[in-house]
């Protein structure tokens, strides 16, 4: 197997068309909040990198595999009695599963909130039948707090939501 570098990186422009080509999936769209929106075009990416440049409430990051754009990640910062706490969230292409991209973006991540951002708390929603992001979350020492039953309405049916969180050590 080869050796995959990845490493995570500011959006730039040039990722609109890769970003739309891997996000237009209804895969992808299946394990994800609606406002992702599908299909998923190159003026959808397009709005999305130029809304990030300006975002304060968010920090997104490209995550890059051996010097390619293969999907995202990034934190929403909470408010208030919540401001050491953020929520993530992230999706990689379908030509890049199973290969522990995922895992290692989490892991990049995670430092950088906790050892730059001063963060205490991260956690995370998953879809009940997305077991392959429980697995990215529990190899990164994510603990599952609980189920919320029913709670997400997702193409015309309702599903309970996994929340996993992980605290500073």
């Amino acid at each position: 197997m080869p050796v995959i570098e990845v490493k995570l990186r500011a959006l730039e422009p040039s990722d609109k068309i890769q970003m739309a080509l891997l996000a237009n999936n209804k895969k992808i769209w299946d394990n994800v909040r609606d406002g992702f929106g599908h299909p998923y075009t190159e003026k959808n990416a397009e709005e999305f990198i130029q809304r990030q440049a300006k975002n304060d409430t968010e920090k997104v990051f490209a995550i890059d595999c051996n010097g390619k754009f293969c999907g995202l990640i990034g934190l929403i910062f909470q408010k208030d009695v919540y401001r050491k706490s953020a929520e993530i969230g992230y999706w990689i292409g379908e030509p890049s599963w199973g290969k522990d991209i995922a895992t290692k973006a989490l892991e990049l991540i995670v430092s950088y909130a906790f050892d730059e951002l001063k963060l205490i708390r991260i956690y995370a929603g998953v879809f009940e039948y997305n077991i392959g992001s429980m697995r990215v979350l529990e190899k990164n020492g994510f603990e599952k707090e609980g189920v919320s039953r029913k709670a997400i309405f997702k193409n015309d049916a309702f599903w309970d939501e996994h929340r996993y969180a992980k605290l500073k050590e």
